[in-house]
């Protein structure tokens, strides 16, 4: 596991990401005129004189004629052992939550730890905990808008979307730029049927960071959201995506909002927004099957 690296939980389509940061370990954090703890430290012993041979019987070398041999340098590997933070982002990284915590536990208690361990009780659905861990490491650190917003989204699982949307504009505050927070808040809009300004926080979101809504294959934990608020979701991502010029994300997005029964062909066949997709064979089709489709739900 790469120290530096940043371990984002994404949650299922359209629902909230946990952020958890992996900070340095104490060991790693020296000044910066100083060698890492883990680099390769070379140690040349004294370099000493050999006996003077003679070249001839007649010929005697001075002392500051005679050659120096240096014997080669040895070179001494140093690693020093995994911090307890280290072996729980290791245990976080292959999932074993339980353990995860167990070392974190028996680590200096940091609020990046406290973090840490609210994340690996939030993957084992132990809200009650991670809420208790992410409210202990903000007492310790009041400005970090990533374990404000990993709070948030404990609030958003629970259904307290008033208290989460309160929480995740206060992460805003601290860190305007923060492409994950408006990707919660706007979910969190969604949830509550606040369709504009959800897609606008949506829009805020893809503009910082266009990939934000990609999977990148991480741990994921149950979306909260009903068949209808998902389908509101997926509906506006599939706008995000047309706006961008990604007509394959757009269809994926299109399809499962069409499932939900958010939408229904005719309506989206008429929506000016998907206008540069009427010429594609798989829009045609993707409509042309959902024709008979009756939805659960509509718009």
């Amino acid at each position: 596991m790469t120290r530096s690296s940043v371990l984002s939980a994404f949650l299922a389509l359209g629902s909230i990401t946990v952020c958890l940061p992996v900070s340095q370990s104490s060991s790693a954090q020296s000044a910066s005129s100083a060698l890492p703890a883990d680099s390769i430290q070379v140690q040349s012993p004294s370099q000493a004189q050999t006996p003077a041979q003679p070249a001839t019987p007649s010929l005697v070398l001075s002392p500051s004629q005679v050659p120096i041999v240096s014997p080669k340098p040895t070179v001494t590997f140093t690693q020093p052992p995994p911090s307890q933070e280290d072996v729980g982002d290791s245990y976080v990284m292959h999932q074993r939550y339980q353990a995860a915590i167990a070392a974190y536990r028996s680590a200096p208690q940091s609020a990046a730890v406290w973090n840490k361990m609210g994340i690996a009780y939030q993957m084992m659905l132990n809200v009650r905990e991670a809420s208790r861990c992410y409210k202990q490491s903000i007492r310790l650190d009041p400005h970090n808008a990533q374990v404000i917003n990993n709070l948030a989204t404990v609030y958003d699982s629970e259904k307290q979307f008033g208290a989460a949307e309160h929480l995740y504009r206060k992460a805003l505050k601290v860190n305007p730029r923060s492409a994950m927070v408006y990707k919660n808040l706007g979910t969190n809009l969604l949830a509550q049927h606040k369709y504009n300004r959800g897609w606008d926080a949506y829009q805020q979101a893809l503009a910082i960071d266009p990939g934000i809504f990609e999977d990148h294959g991480t741990p994921q934990v149950q979306n909260p959201a009903s068949i209808a608020e998902r389908g509101a979701m997926n509906y506006y991502m599939a706008l995000g995506c047309v706006r961008m010029g990604q007509t394959e994300c757009a269809l994926q997005y299109l399809r499962m909002a069409l499932d939900e029964g958010f939408t229904n062909p005719k309506k989206v066949a008429a929506d000016v927004a998907f206008a540069s997709l009427r010429d594609n064979a798989d829009f045609k089709q993707l409509l042309a099957s959902q024709e008979n489709v009756k939805p659960e739900q509509a718009r």
